[in-house]
């Protein structure tokens, strides 16, 4: 039985090939994201240990809470402990460290990095063994820098030039003294570090006098645990944290690895979706591929082979496709892996350098999943075929359907199909992230019942196209009459095709609806012609707000400025607004008492009134930064966004009290409204600082567009894989069918049909089936879109469904598109079939 599995394998090239090819993809997808996840995750980690290598003890400021609230932030480390360090037994030496964000702008005035990125630190002394120079000299004064290697590649900048620098104020020029090297991670990923000397970082970075943090390098025969005790003994104090290097090399490690799981678990998502739909076409051309050889399996159970023996040969030849495409699709992983790395790197992201990791799991995945699926999805053919009678084989009498099989098959699928839409449905009366877990279940349950339900869908809605394939008179009625013929057949085929299209549209479907619901909550709420912010995210200096309040073309403004203060007990954030300019630059529906902000008057949003059963009139004690307290009124309630939120109070109440609050945002109204010559002249207001971003409503819409091209660009691209398997398994299909009807094709070449009505019968029952496909991929993706929309509309009040037409009729396009380019090998084949060979075939 072995020997005959084997020769069943090798006797039918093509469709072997063709069976592997589906396999292998879904294989190289699954291999190809664990390579490319670990040789970067490798790459991260391997950096990140190089940047610890000089520190063997890191001594922080400690987290310390100060009655009972958690106003306080940790404190700095001052020059006397410092002092103490350097005295301590084991010490060879100690760095003061001073660290915080500094952006450096491009010679064309842009952002260098990704804004976070963007670092800043202190050079220790004469020399400092962390940041080796490679050009130039150490940075003296406040009118000196120094940048990184890759900083100065990118940019173009050497020692001698003057940038423009933004700390957290003005636009700093300084000069380039010198240029050095460094294996930090952000800089490796596309950031930038700029060092000064120690006493101008303290001065732009933290405070005169003090360190963020103290790196310490064990003397010779002094292990990091013995340092790290001899510093807790030394430094009494509880207002330090102590860390071994091998500890925040290890933490660091963990921190990338979590950061990279989310990227495996997306890209094993898309790797998952290509092998579910190519268990779909390995299913099917089993099922083919043993209806074809029925009699064959007949004659070995008539010579005495049991019914477990055929199951088993059946077996024996997925598992050698299976390991044929594990091995196959292995190495072509590890291709996709090496190139998804260097694609990056066009997209402009720059990695740290390393070698190519393929680990043993990737190995072991690899086999495992072409082995198991492909043997999974023959092993019900299999069993199928084994249960055969040998006289039934023999005669043919098996080759139909049962009607009681084919009753059961739909009363399983009318029934999960239910179930599923039930689950969905009742997903969407659900809140936030509830209904997320019960609408990805009634998902999967609706895709199993419409796929199960497929071979009786196919009969109405093929026969809907009758109309149409008449035009090509004998070759489209023969294309209608094949293509319902086997209707599980055709099923199998069109359901491949017809999950990525359910992705695809429904993705595209919950994409556009919520570019449209975000672009509707900032024009619906902002009046404002410009907001103002950091490009990094992080909060904007106060003078920011103050230099466009002064500015002559500004008619209005108002900064958003975010202070913590405790309310019973709770922590909760107070935004402080200009009370007497701020109904101009927004649009907030009140929904109870007005929008009246001075004085004690505060407006909060419906969702913190409801948390804390406030409504107009209630007053609540605020405890702020300060130690003092300010008893506060509600005027207002108002229906909050993403854009505004919160409780309002006016700013004269709110920074008396506020220690350290920055500005989120400021909002402008201009004289001439928004135009390109008004954004230049408020950009030049603020000194054409590279990290602060002026941007209208059309901007913000704009940027946040761009986010979901991306997104949408990338999955597409991944569920491309999803359809170039679809493809794979309309070619199988039709290859099989072509082989199946020889001598009906014979026949019909024998009474007149030339091969041009040959090759247009086997192209229209392809593109027929294709579309079948498309139609159903693309109801279910407006379905699933609706159905998700409705779960983010509970949190997303503009919400609303907006069918993208334009973009579901290309997608309908593609899928005929897939079924004509699919059906151009096995039409070829079939118009060449010699006529008299075919007639004789069995």
């Amino acid at each position: 039985m072995f020997r005959t599995a084997l020769r069943n394998v090798f006797a039918h090239k093509a469709r072997l090939l063709m069976t592997v090819l589906a396999v292998m993809l879904g294989v190289a997808f699954v291999s190809g994201t664990l390579v490319f996840t670990s040789t970067i995750s490798n790459a991260f980690q391997n950096s990140s240990a190089k940047g610890f290598d000089g520190v063997d003890v890191e001594i922080t400021p400690a987290f310390h809470e100060s009655r009972g609230d958690t106003l306080g932030k940790p404190g700095e480390l001052t020059q006397a402990q410092l002092d103490t360090v350097e005295k301590v037994t084991g010490v060879d030496s100690a760095v003061g460290v001073v660290k915080g964000f500094t952006a450096v702008a491009d010679k064309h005035g842009k952002l260098v990095g990704g804004g976070f990125q963007s670092q800043g630190a202190n050079y220790w002394g004469a020399k400092d063994v962390r940041y080796p120079l490679v050009s130039g000299s150490a940075p003296h004064g406040a009118d000196e820098i120094a940048i990184d290697s890759e900083t100065a590649q990118r940019t173009g900048y050497k020692v001698g030039d003057t940038v423009r620098v933004s700390v957290d104020g003005p636009v700093l020029t300084p000069r380039v003294s010198g240029v050095f090297r460094t294996d930090d991670g952000n800089v490796t990923a596309g950031g930038s570090l700029t060092l000064f000397d120690t006493a101008t970082a303290q001065k732009l970075l933290g405070e005169p006098g003090t360190y963020h943090a103290i790196d310490v390098k064990a003397a010779a025969g002094t292990s990091q645990a013995q340092l790290k005790s001899a510093l807790d003994t030394a430094l009494t104090t509880k207002a330090v944290d102590t860390v071994t290097g091998k500890k925040l090399a290890d933490d660091q490690a963990q921190v990338i690895s979590r950061s990279m799981s989310g990227l495996k678990q997306g890209l094993l998502v898309f790797a998952g979706i290509a092998l579910f739909v190519g268990t779909f076409i390995i299913a099917n051309t089993f099922t083919m591929l043993v209806a074809q050889r029925t009699k064959e399996l007949a004659l070995l159970r008539a010579v005495g082979a049991s019914r477990r023996q055929v199951t088993r040969s059946v077996l024996i030849e997925a598992f050698v496709v299976g390991a044929v495409a594990g091995v196959t699709g292995l190495l072509a992983g590890i291709g996709i892996g090496a190139a998804l790395r260097s694609l990056l790197g066009t997209f402009g992201a720059t990695l740290p350098d390393g070698p190519l990791v393929v680990e043993p799991s990737a190995v072991v995945a690899a086999l495992a999943v072409g082995v198991l699926i492909t043997m999974l999805a023959a092993w019900l053919p299999g069993r199928r075929a084994a249960r055969i009678p040998p006289v039934a084989a023999m005669s043919s009498l098996h080759a139909q359907a049962t009607t009681k099989s084919l009753v059961l098959r739909n009363t399983l699928g009318a029934l999960f199909t239910g179930v599923g839409v039930a689950v969905v449905l009742w997903a969407t009366t659900l809140s936030g992230s509830d209904g997320q877990a019960p609408m990805g279940l009634g998902a999967v349950v609706l895709i199993i019942g419409v796929f199960i339900l497929t071979p009786l869908l196919s009969r109405p809605l093929i026969a809907a196209a009758s109309p149409v394939l008449r035009i090509f008179g004998v070759s489209g009625k023969l294309a209608r009459q094949n293509s319902v013929r086997n209707p599980r057949r055709t099923a199998a085929t069109a359901s491949a095709l017809m999950i990525g299209l359910t992705l695809i549209t429904g993705m595209t479907v919950m994409a556009g609806s919520l570019q449209q619901a975000i672009d509707k909550m900032a024009s619906a709420a902002l009046r404002a012609d410009y907001v103002v912010s950091m490009a990094n995210g992080r909060d904007l200096s106060k003078d920011v707000g103050e230099k466009l309040a002064a500015s002559s073309d500004v008619t209005a403004s108002s900064p958003l400025r975010n202070a913590p203060v405790r309310i019973d007990g709770e922590t909760e954030y107070l935004t402080g607004v200009n009370g007497s300019t701020i109904g101009e630059l927004t649009d907030l529906k009140v929904d109870n008492g007005s929008f009246k902000i001075g004085g004690d008057q505060v407006v909060v949003d419906k969702d913190t009134a409801e948390r804390n059963h406030w409504k107009v009139g209630s007053s609540f004690t605020a405890h702020f930064q300060d130690k003092k307290a300010e008893r506060l009124t509600v005027s207002g309630v108002y229906d909050g966004n993403e854009v505004i939120q919160g409780a309002l109070m006016d700013i004269s109440t709110l920074t008396p009290h506020a220690t350290d609050s920055r500005d989120m945002q400021v909002l402008v109204k201009t004289k001439g409204g928004v135009s390109s010559e008004a954004k230049d002249r408020l950009v030049k207001t603020l000194g054409t600082n590279p990290v602060i971003q002026v941007q209208s409503k059309k901007d913000l819409s704009d940027s946040i567009a761009q986010i979901f091209t991306l997104m949408l660009n990338m999955l597409y691209g991944l569920l491309a894989m999803a359809v170039i398997v679809a493809v794979l398994g309309v070619i199988n299909t039709l290859a099989m069918s072509v082989f199946e009807r020889s001598q009906e094709i014979g026949m019909l070449r024998a009474i007149g049909l030339d091969r041009k009505g040959i090759k247009r019968m086997v192209r229209l029952e392809s593109l027929v089936i294709s579309l079948f496909g498309g139609v159903l991929g693309i109801g279910l993706g407006v379905f699933f879109g609706w159905a998700a929309g409705e779960l983010l509309g509970t949190s997303m009040p503009t919400y609303e469904l907006v069918l993208p037409w334009a973009r579901m009729g290309i997608f309908l396009l593609l899928a005929g598109l897939v079924g004509v380019l699919a059906a151009l090998w096995p039409a070829r084949r079939a118009a060449r079939l010699n006529m008299l060979a075919a007639i004789k075939a069995e």
